[in-house]
Parts: C-alpha cells; structure tokens; sequence
C-alpha cells in the first residue's frame, strides 16, 4: 500500500471491530474470569484476585488503582502529535525495578481504585480534549479491567487508536485476549540478560517471556507504519497499527 493511499484511507481502531461483532464482550467477560486463578501477567501467581490482594504481587483485585489521567507531551513525537497522548497512568506493576522513575505509582501504590467505567469515563474524556489515542501506562496487571473499560468506552462512542504501554513482562494469555483490541503495542525490552532481571526487577526469566511477548505483539499489529508527513513530528496517521520498542 503506498503512503498516499494510507493517507486516504479512513482510520477504525482495531476494536470497533470487535465491538460489532460482539466479541468485544465476550473478551471482557473471558478476562475477568481469568482472575479467578489469575494468569493475566507472566508472574502467573494463580491467585484468586476476585477475593483480594493477598498473594497477588501486583497488589490489585477487582478494581484497577488509577494514579493519574491526562494529555502526555512527553512521547515519542509520533504519538504525542500537536494535543497530547491521552495517558492513563496505572497504579502498582509486575515488576520491581529498583530504578523507576514513578516508583511512587508502580511500587507504592499511589492513586484511587475505580470501576471499569470509571476508566471509560477517562478515555472520553481525553478523547474529547482532542488526544490523538489513549495510552495505557503499566497496564499488565489490569488486562481484565481495560477490556471491560474499553467495551464500556466503545459502546458510548470512543473510536480513538489504543497504545499498550508496558513494561514487556506479558503473559501469552493476556495478549490473546488484546488481539484486535489493541492497535498500538509500545513494549520496553528492559533486559538482554534474566539474571540482571532477577537482580534489578525481582522477575525471573524476563528476556524469554519478554522475547516471546514482543514476538507476539509483533505478529498481531505488524510492523510500525507512518506517513512520511508526519514520520517523525506529528501524530498516528491512518493504519496507525503497530509495535514501537522502547529500552
């Protein structure tokens, strides 16, 4: 396809789709049953997440913690364009990175728990501030509770491109339940090495899950396509899908 015809051809994010065929709820209701022995990140605690926390190293049950929302100027040019990347920062992680830089957010859980349409709420909120896709910031652990919120938004009229915002530690049944909702993964690739994962995120074996994750991710969304237009400056074009690799 050349780049004029991309330019031309109307944009429809990867769940709308979903939507109208109904599969979209069938996912949301698939995921949240999956945290009765929770699998939805490559920890696999198997933890009971509708009772609780205990067990659960992401510190999260039913509810996701939300710490902030908002239009993000700070990301690679191609997503934050001229009105921001419509952020959703999420509360607590699957990793324990020594280094991070929200550790406030990831390891001590700063932010209030909200329903899925609480989330919505958020999305059509950004989506209404003109941000060029919504943005999900450590969503690995909440997979269950984005899907939900994502058939919620869609329902009520959101139709922007969905950016996976992860740290590269995702479960393969999780990425089966975001195939077609997704349109944008945007995974780190922290580690070339699981023994200095071990040490400085307390994870084991992050390069082959994190390699397989990627591979996957890869394999649902293809590769990256922009416009020449806006390659570098500007925002998602039309056939926005795509992996961007972040280190």
């Amino acid at each position: 396809m050349t780049e004029a015809a991309i330019r031309d051809r109307a944009f429809v994010a990867a769940y709308r789709r979903l939507l109208e065929s109904g599969e979209l709820r069938r996912r949301a209701d698939a995921a949240y049953e999956r945290l009765a022995d929770c699998d939805l990140c490559a920890r696999y605690c198997r933890v009971d997440r509708r009772k609780g926390i205990e067990g659960a190293v992401c510190h999260t049950a039913m509810r996701a913690v939300v710490a902030s929302h908002g239009p993000h100027h700070g990301e690679e040019d191609p997503l934050r364009g001229h009105a921001g990347s419509g952020t959703i920062f999420f509360s607590w992680c699957n990793l324990r990175c020594v280094f991070c830089q929200n550790w406030d957010i990831s390891q001590r859980g700063a932010g209030h728990e909200v329903e899925p349409a609480a989330i919505a709420d958020r999305m059509l909120e950004l989506q209404r501030l003109g941000c060029h896709n919504i943005n999900f910031v450590t969503p690995s652990h909440v997979v269950a509770q984005i899907v939900a919120a994502v058939h919620d938004a869609a329902q009520r009229g959101l139709t922007v491109p969905l950016v996976y915002n992860t740290s590269g530690y995702d479960s393969a049944e999780a990425l089966a339940l975001l195939d077609g909702i997704v349109d944008i993964y945007m995974p780190d690739m922290k580690y070339g090495d699981s023994a200095l994962a071990r040490k400085y995120s307390k994870v084991r074996g992050y390069v082959e899950v994190n390699r397989a994750a990627v591979k996957e991710m890869h394999r649902q969304v293809g590769d990256l396509v922009l416009d020449a237009r806006h390659r570098w400056s500007a925002f998602w074009r039309p056939k926005s899908r795509g992996t961007r690799i972040s280190t």
